[in-house]
């Protein structure tokens, strides 16, 4: 793909508004592997138990400029033990120009994180599979849902307040 087209506009779909998203860059802000019942727990038989914590958050860099970063930990368990935590905040910049406010919102929960998260799905593994236990595939996360989730829960909450 040409570089040409890659600065096209983008349109969206649901409001045939015309605006500019583009992805200035992708970096790891923080990641963190933690294996306190090692090595002990190599020499045991363990059915794992995983538990995920998922965050996204949004900073405006100004001109048009956003940092999205997607944290994800992941804790697998042993009984009452932690086997191990993987912690990874992947971030972007990305350029978000001429978008309503409500659909530039929905970019940065959703596109965005889209984007990020096979980055992070990746790191994930590559570290826990390091640290010398069976890979962790992370299966994929339905960032619009999780969206119109919040939404719902934000409106439920407005109601109950007034």
């Amino acid at each position: 793909m040409t570089e040409e087209q890659e600065n096209q506009p983008a349109a969206t779909e649901q409001t045939g508004a015309r605006g500019q998203f583009e992805i200035q860059k992708i970096y790891v802000k923080n990641v963190s592997l933690e294996t306190p019942s090692s090595p002990q727990i190599f020499r045991e038989q363990w059915k794992p138990s995983v538990h995920m914590d998922i965050a996204n958050s949004t900073d405006n860099l100004g001109d048009n400029l956003y940092e999205v970063t997607l944290s994800v930990t992941a804790t697998v368990s042993h009984e009452e033990k932690t086997v191990y935590l993987a912690e990874v905040q992947q971030a972007g910049i990305f350029r978000i120009v001429d978008f309503p406010k409500e659909i530039a919102g929905r970019l940065m929960a959703t596109m965005c994180p889209n984007i990020l998260f096979p980055f992070v799905r990746e790191m994930i593994s590559d570290l826990v599979t390091r640290a010398g236990f069976p890979q962790l595939l992370l299966a994929p996360i339905n960032f619009d849902a999780v969206y119109q989730q919040h939404l719902q829960k934000r409106a439920t909450e407005s109601e109950t307040q007034h």
